[in-house]
């Protein structure tokens, strides 16, 4: 299999955003986002997803941290496209439940080439420290949006916002890695019946 790596650079008004991946990595993350717990959610993905992230953003965080953390997901959604290629050979289907103590949450995703987002979940505060939960939501909509998938997030319980969320990025990075797993089976073979996805 052909090395499963992509370089992507986006720059608007707002930000300038630098996204380098490995998707065969062993997790290893390099940050300079300048929303750290942004970066800390990040880490949760390519540490459980093995993937190997850096992700350097320059953003108007001097009004707020909408732009940067909703084009870092843009970004990274295409860096996923990017180096995922052709799709020939991959499970393509992948879902994780994580708890931390008294959350749980289940995240499923499917590499379909139809960007949808599926996300159920409630937070029991609006904000982490200074970060605003809602913009979870946001990152998610752009990554999906740019990595052409189907991303199913539900929070079944938790009663502490910081552990929703890890619960959240933890599954997410499992379900991705399960879902870009080249099964043996598969080997050369398009997972779908229509013959491209």
């Amino acid at each position: 299999m052909a090395e499963r790596i992509a370089q992507v650079e986006r720059n608007t008004l707002e930000t300038k955003i630098n996204i380098g991946i490995n998707l065969d990595g062993t997790g290893k993350s390099s940050f300079a986002i300048g929303v750290p717990f942004l970066e800390h959610m990040l880490d949760q993905i390519a540490r459980h997803g093995l993937i190997d992230m850096d992700i350097h953003a320059q953003g108007d965080l001097h009004i707020d941290d909408h732009h940067t953390v909703e084009d870092v997901g843009i970004t990274l959604g295409q860096a996923f496209a990017k180096a995922i290629g052709d799709k020939k050979g991959i499970y393509r289907y992948g879902h994780a439940y994580v708890p931390l103590d008294e959350a749980l949450s289940r995240v499923v995703v499917d590499f379909s080439g139809r960007p949808g987002l599926f996300y159920e979940v409630t937070y029991p505060k609006a904000r982490i420290g200074s970060f605003d939960v809602d913009l979870f939501r946001e990152f998610f909509q752009g990554f999906v949006n740019h990595a052409g998938v189907t991303l199913h997030i539900d929070n079944l319980k938790g009663s502490n916002a910081h552990h929703v969320a890890e619960t959240i990025f933890k599954a997410m990075g499992r379900a991705i890695r399960m879902a870009i797993t080249p099964d043996e089976r598969m080997a050369g073979m398009m997972p779908s019946t229509k013959g491209s996805l």
